[in-house]
């Protein structure tokens, strides 16, 4: 359970049985707004993850996340909870457009998204400047919570900061697979640019020597002239290429057959952990390396889940942020629970009261860790995993 300010609690509980006392109308003393559901009527979020396209395997394990935890709470406070689902198709645009929607609908107290960090940026800053809150469970942008860059009030995530994760697969191929030169692939995303970056600028920090990295296109098919950029830049030993899933099949089948790479070894990211990138790279993509959260997760809560998943969806977890969505429903319905105003069957929730509760995590037991949030939202216990492609099956090797 998290660790929060007695003062609030109190305070809150005070209100509420002056008003059942007095039998008054209810005034709001939150800066931006009060919530409020009547007898009867079902406390609202809202997602917005990827559901359709190559990259829906990330949004939808992270949606049966969110519809266990659902599941797993039935009520709050009496009410029970109903959820919004929005597609935010891993773009900005489709970031922009979802938060659109669920800003113009002041029934929704919460969100749970974004899927992609690009879809985060447009819509970190739309919900802030509503006073909503939204907490992703699987942008890893370092952008996203740096306040000199992408961070908004009223942001926060349960995924790791990939400041973590590039310099994780930097150890890995320096003291691990023992390579000394490297290159990195973005698709000029915030996600993608950024963790080509930070394992670029580790690898070097390391002792390593890497090329500076090099994009291709969103949507591009021909890979041949990039792998030609980093051929004559001199053939590395080693080429990470953290993008999604369609890119990253078509880069893991050229880059095989390119001439001079048929030994460099290929590496990837999270964005390309799911049952369609395995797919989509094929047995070109036999025996390559995936960094991503470590899954090793164990206890009572995640049997639980785990049993639940696949009794209700008729599979195991379909790519790795299931558990990062179930905390972070989970972060949300504590917070309600504490702040809300009880008035008579009705509950009133302060938006800036929620965002308050959230940034003030400390302690939480989630299936992902013990989770605590600093002043910009980063709340992740984050244990990075590498994982090699072996059999068509993601087997986690180090550490």
């Amino acid at each position: 359970m998290a660790k929060r300010s007695m003062v609030s609690f109190f305070l809150l509980a005070t209100v509420s049985l002056v008003l059942v006392a007095c039998n008054q109308q209810f005034e709001c003393p939150d800066k931006f707004e009060c919530v409020s559901y009547g007898p009867n009527e079902p406390i609202r979020i809202a997602s917005a993850l990827v559901i359709y396209g190559p990259d829906a395997d990330l949004g939808i394990d992270a949606q049966r996340g969110i519809e266990i935890a659902i599941d797993f709470q039935d009520t709050l406070l009496g009410h029970k909870i109903e959820l919004q689902t929005e597609d935010e198709g891993c773009s900005a645009e489709g970031g922009q457009a979802a938060g659109q929607k669920i800003v113009a609908d002041s029934t929704i107290i919460a969100v749970i998204g974004t899927t992609c960090s690009d879809a985060g940026v447009p819509m970190a800053e739309l919900i802030s400047e509503a006073g909503y809150v939204m907490v992703s469970p699987s942008n890893t942008a370092p952008a996203l919570t740096d306040p000199l860059l992408n961070w908004h009030l009223g942001y926060l995530r349960t995924a790791h900061n990939d400041k973590t994760q590039g310099k994780v697969m930097a150890e890995f191929a320096l003291d691990v697979l023992g390579v000394t030169t490297a290159a990195a692939i973005h698709d000029g995303g915030v996600y993608t640019e950024g963790l080509a970056r930070v394992f670029t600028d580790s690898f070097e920090t390391l002792g390593g020597t890497a090329a500076d990295p090099v994009a291709i296109n969103k949507g591009e098919t021909d890979m041949r002239p990039v792998l030609e950029t980093i051929v004559e830049s001199g053939v590395p030993e080693f080429l990470y290429y953290p993008v999604f899933t369609a890119e990253g099949g078509i880069l893991t089948k050229q880059a095989r057959e390119y001439p001079g790479l048929e030994s460099t070894i290929l590496a990837a990211a999270d964005g390309m952990i799911s049952d369609a990138a395995i797919e989509a790279v094929g047995v070109a993509g036999e025996g390559m390396y995936f960094s991503g959260p470590d899954l090793s997760f164990s206890g009572e809560s995640y049997y639980d889940f785990l049993a639940t998943y696949e009794n209700k969806y008729g599979s195991n977890p379909i790519s790795v942020y299931h558990a990062h969505a179930f905390d972070a429903a989970n972060m949300i319905f504590s917070c309600i629970e504490e702040i809300a105003i009880r008035d008579g069957d009705t509950i009133h929730i302060g938006r800036e009261s929620l965002r308050s509760c959230l940034y003030a995590t400390s302690g939480f037991e989630g299936i992902t860790g013990t989770l605590t949030c600093n002043e910009y939202g980063d709340c992740a216990d984050p244990v990075i995993k590498i994982y090699q492609n072996q059999d068509q099956s993601y087997v986690p090797i180090w550490p």
